[in-house]
């Protein structure tokens, strides 16, 4: 059965909104939440994380089947959505909520995730230190329903961030080789 060899992969990378996307419709990929992770507060609220005070992430959890779409590949796509050198947040969005994160479910992902930062800081591609913490996955709440597939329920509003943010500039300045 196909269920039986789906894993999950959890990202910080900033705002979740714009997370969802270019992860939702790969091959492979069953399911993508928007979500909190990695802090101390049981059932945060978009508040109380936005607060500063949780120690969570905005985060995204992905389901995926790894013969289809491997974890590899999310790796690659993952570094492709953020400024991995910002220890401030991601792009306007400022905090420790938007901070950037590799969560790992396994000593295989760990492994993995420890070796793709490696690649990217030996990349020469930036010249600031990479900066995204690699951590083990802990408890991840889904965000409230609103923030659900937000690039889809409200799409002018989701690119108007995706832009006003910075977000969309930098990709296209630092990863148009990898996001064609």
């Amino acid at each position: 059965m196909a269920g039986d060899s789906l894993q999950k992969a959890t990202f910080a990378g900033g705002c979740f909104w714009c997370m969802v996307s270019p992860f939702d419709e790969q091959p492979g990929i069953h399911q993508v939440i928007s979500g909190y992770t990695g802090g101390h507060t049981e059932n945060p609220t978009y508040e109380e994380v936005c607060s500063n005070t949780t120690g969570h992430l905005e985060a995204v959890q992905i389901t995926f089947n790894p013969e289809i779409f491997s974890y590899d590949r999310l790796l690659e796509l993952f570094w492709a959505q953020i400024d991995p050198t910002d220890p401030g947040g991601q792009f306007h969005d400022r905090g420790e909520s938007y901070q950037t994160a590799i969560f790992c479910h396994n000593q295989e992902q760990k492994e993995k995730a420890e070796a793709s930062k490696k690649a990217l800081e030996e990349s020469g591609r930036f010249s600031k230190p990479i900066v995204t913490e690699i951590r083990e996955a802990s408890v991840f709440y889904p965000a409230e329903q609103y923030h659900q597939d937000y690039y889809r329920k409200n799409p002018l509003h989701y690119k108007a961030y995706r832009k006003g943010s910075g977000r969309e500039d930098f990709i296209n300045k630092n990863w148009s080789d990898v996001n064609g």
